[in-house]
């Protein structure tokens, strides 16, 4: 009765854990309709003895895609659109965001007035720059954040704080982190520090594509190739350290990148950057099917680690943090992706050892997943590279 209870328990099991992950790879299937590059508003406020000086730089096609810019509907926008549109642009951004003093027991507004808008290109194309005034002097503020989260989920809002005795600090806005308090006052090192590991770490886990592509070099890691056939590794040993290579090789290399893109030393067109890292996926996926690099897979993450890396590295080399706060941010963010890294790894490893003898992990999992992964990965690629909108 036991060896049959715990067969029946460990086929559930094992259903449960397939059941998941398709949940989770039909989700971002789902999802594949913000599969460009991610949508990003840089957000930058000034604090001095004169009230906040706001720059809000919002991509043209985000806004084109909310409230219609391309007046002749030709795909195509040109300055005078753009002009024309100003005033609603200035209505629509403000009403999005609002600042506050924040106080022990309410929230003073703070007025935002618009003053001028001017055009800068970005690494994936032209924004719009709002600039704007308000005259709160408080030493603590309340920012809520709200742009495009009603019609994209996936939207970021990368906010550049500047207080009153020069210190920068970052923050990251997202739908279940809309609102947020910050100090006027210096900030420490240590704080900044902190902030920019939870921002590695965030952007790791809300990095479908880097998951998916991480994910993808790990399924077949508790298996061995015999006679063309996926087989179950007989130590986690083995297993552990062909995980260790993987992620060590694809650190290495997106380290390396994510170092040079962010101190602007080289630098590769974001519409490339993207089209690469889905490709990476589908290929990475396509080796758990027809197996080219068994045993190399470290070869793999370290290769397409290295493009993996520019895409980290957009996240801070369009913030324009200043030299001394981008080095701090560069290996707080780094180390933050590390700790979502291995996050991933500790939470997926034991199981899917535990799994790796069982059918569905192998038919399911292994070769049911990859496919879908490639699925996903090919309608991120179509809708990257050619700019297209494949799932609407």
């Amino acid at each position: 009765m036991k060896t049959i209870f715990e067969s029946t328990s460990k086929r559930f099991s094992g259903l449960g854990f397939l059941i998941s992950v398709a949940t989770v790879l039909l989700s971002l299937l789902c999802t594949s309709a913000y599969a460009h590059k991610p949508s990003d508003s840089y957000l930058i406020l000034h604090a001095d003895q004169t009230g906040i000086h706001g720059q809000w730089d919002i991509a043209l096609r985000d806004l084109d895609f909310a409230i219609g810019l391309d007046a002749d509907g030709n795909g195509e926008l040109t300055w005078d659109e753009v002009r024309s549109k100003h005033a609603d642009i200035a209505a629509y951004a403000l009403s999005r965001l609002t600042i506050s003093e924040a106080g022990d027991n309410e929230n003073k507004l703070c007025p935002l007035t618009a003053r001028q808008q001017l055009i800068d290109q970005h690494s994936d194309g032209a924004y719009t720059v709002l600039i704007f005034d308000s005259p709160c002097t408080a030493e603590k503020i309340a920012v809520q954040y709200q742009l495009f989260f009603d019609i994209d989920p996936q939207h970021k809002g990368l906010l550049r704080l500047v207080n009153k005795d020069g210190a920068t600090a970052t923050a990251i806005f997202s739908p279940d982190n809309a609102s947020q308090t910050f100090t006027l006052a210096e900030v420490s090192k240590l704080q900044q520090f902190t902030d920019y590991v939870k921002h590695g770490v965030w952007h790791i886990w809300i990095g479908f594509d880097h998951i998916l592509f991480l994910l993808s070099l790990l399924l077949p890691a508790v298996l061995v190739m015999h006679a063309r056939k996926w087989e179950p590794a007989t130590h986690f040993k083995a297993a552990a350290i062909d995980v260790l290579k993987i992620v060590t090789a694809f650190t290495l290399a997106h380290s390396i990148t994510l170092t040079l893109a962010a101190l602007n030393i080289l630098s590769l067109p974001s519409r490339l950057v993207e089209s690469a890292i889905a490709l990476s996926v589908i290929l990475a996926a396509l080796n758990n099917l027809f197996p080219l690099f068994q045993g190399r897979r470290w070869l793999v993450a370290f290769s397409f680690g290295l493009i993996h890396g520019f895409g980290f590295a957009s996240v801070l080399a369009d913030l324009g943090l200043p030299k001394a706060a981008l080095i701090l941010a560069l290996v707080g963010f780094n180390f933050g992706v590390e700790i979502g890294q291995l996050s991933i790894v500790a939470m997926f490893l034991p199981l899917a050892f535990v799994l790796r003898k069982h059918w569905l992990y192998r038919r399911g999992i292994v070769q049911f997943g990859s496919a879908l992964i490639i699925l996903i990965a090919t309608i991120w690629f179509v809708e990257r590279a050619f700019n297209l909108r494949l799932i609407s």
